[in-house]
């Protein structure tokens, strides 16, 4: 990861001093620091190397390279012998980045919004981001880039020009969100939902919201802590003290922006809006789906606390456009495909499906969906697994293949609840997906519509791919 500051340079005394860390001068460099980077092969002259330890590498074994590269300031956790460059000495590099990149977003005049949440975090970023650029210059973390070192290095690519940023939260472990809005201080901080991704580390829903209420923890004074109303977990949890508070609701009669009469419109979805005693009729977004009213009420409510127009809001809302392999449609072969395969939870799986029956009751085609595993589910994945395959069954899927570790719950789940054996195909092995394409290609007729949703370890996008290439040869002979 590389980032070239354009807002101000650093120098080797002013690292160590903000990171706490200790100088040892070097003799072939400056010690001018003009940007950051992580990976010693992209180092170009004036960068401050920072020598990450890693699951597959270790970066302090880089050092030399990067200084033959022109590093100007090596920041390390060991100081390297015979280093012509300046050396800062931390404890922790990764956190010595963070402590920079805080001084750093200290320097900008930008506000922030920052969110959170168990589903749709990414989703609810774009959303945000798309209306936030109608009217402002606008940064926004990309791709998914929301930990310590990636929110760190997101905030190194501000720009002067920037007035808005974006940034996306997400956490494994109780105190993560908390040092994240440290380092971020949000002006507006969203949480999106509670749901039950990581219960495996924190165990229940009520550890979960406390978690992510740890947003509000580096907050500016005047911040304003927005969140979905529909969660009871949130309207009890919210801090008290914490007196700025708005929700957003598609299922309550309260809430300070509220969507009714939620419908589909072609491949998109239209509602009516209430906010501040008004009623705004048939909003607009180009994505499918009552999931993402709801991410679409959280951008329209920073809009408007962003001082925004109506107009200009909806603008924004038209201009959405959702990050790879989430809800993505398209065609293979005479197959419509519903791409959702970069993520996946309980509540996020039932979402899809619903889109699902929605996209394949407008075609009057059948509904088929590949489901994978779900994991960082703990002790309740095969409850959930159960569940998910129950809802399959609801949702009336007449192809269901699944895939994975759990495929044989959910599939018992499924043909339990209503979905004939003969339609219900498993496969185990998540590292054969020519196997799992070779059943669904066997299994699909023309117009079908299939989903494919699995967490993202699953790599279901390599099923896609096969099947793709085996549609391919078809069309070939």
């Amino acid at each position: 990861m590389k980032a070239e500051w354009k807002i101000r340079s650093y120098t080797s005394e002013e690292i160590a001093g903000i990171t706490g860390g200790t100088l040892f001068r070097g003799t072939g460099a400056s010690g001018v620091c003009t940007g950051i980077c992580t990976d010693s092969r992209e180092v170009t002259e004036g960068m401050l190397f920072c020598a990450i330890v890693g699951e597959r590498t270790d970066g302090h074994l880089y050092i030399d390279t990067a200084c033959r590269a022109g590093a100007a300031c090596i920041l390390a956790q060991q100081k390297p012998t015979d280093c012509p460059c300046d050396v800062v000495i931390v404890p922790d590099t990764v956190r010595a980045i963070g402590e920079l990149a805080g001084h750093y977003r200290d320097q900008s005049a930008v506000r922030v919004v920052a969110i959170t949440g168990s589903v749709g975090k990414t989703t609810t970023k774009e959303f945000i981001a798309a209306v936030a650029s109608a009217g402002f210059k606008t940064h926004k973390t990309e791709g998914n880039h929301n930990n310590d070192l990636g929110m760190s290095m997101t905030l190194f690519t501000l720009s002067p020009e920037d007035r808005i940023s974006v940034l996306e939260m997400g956490m494994s472990n109780a105190g993560e969100i908390r040092r994240l809005s440290e380092l971020a201080k949000p002006d507006i901080a969203v949480i999106t939902n509670i749901g039950t991704s990581h219960m495996e580390s924190l165990g229940s829903r009520e550890n979960i919201c406390r978690a992510k209420l740890e947003i509000v923890s580096g907050m500016r004074e005047g911040g304003i802590l927005l969140f979905n109303g529909d969660e009871p977990l949130l309207r009890e949890g919210a801090p008290a003290s914490f007196h700025t508070t708005r929700t957003f609701s598609a299922d309550s009669r309260e809430g300070d922006y509220r969507a009714v009469n939620v419908r589909q419109a072609g491949e998109g979805m239209l509602f009516d809006l209430i906010c501040g005693g008004k009623v705004l009729t048939n909003v607009s977004i180009p994505t499918l789906g009552r999931h993402n009213v709801y991410n679409a009420l959280a951008a329209y409510a920073v809009g408007n606390l962003l001082g925004l127009e109506e107009d200009t809001i909806r603008e924004g809302l038209l201009q959405f456009c959702g990050a790879d392999r989430r809800q993505k449609i398209y065609e293979i072969g005479e197959v419509t495909v519903i791409d959702d395969c970069y993520n996946a939870s309980p509540e996020s799986m039932r979402a899809a499906l619903d889109v699902l029956a929605s996209v394949a009751a407008s075609k009057g085609k059948r509904a088929a969906a590949l489901l994978g595993d779900m994991l960082e589910l703990g002790e309740y994945s095969r409850l959930m697994h159960d569940q998910v395959g129950q809802y399959a069954a609801q949702m009336k899927v007449n192809q269901l293949f699944c895939y994975g570790m759990m495929a044989d719950v959910v599939a018992e789940a499924a043909i339990k609840h209503g979905i004939r054996a003969e339609n219900v195909f498993v496969c185990l092995d998540t590292k054969n997906p020519a196997a799992m394409a070779e059943m669904i290609f066997s299994a699909l007729q023309p117009g079908d519509v299939l989903l494919v949703k699995a967490s993202r370890g699953v790599a279901a996008e390599n099923v896609i791919e096969c099947l793709r290439e085996n549609y391919s040869r078809k069309q070939k002979k």
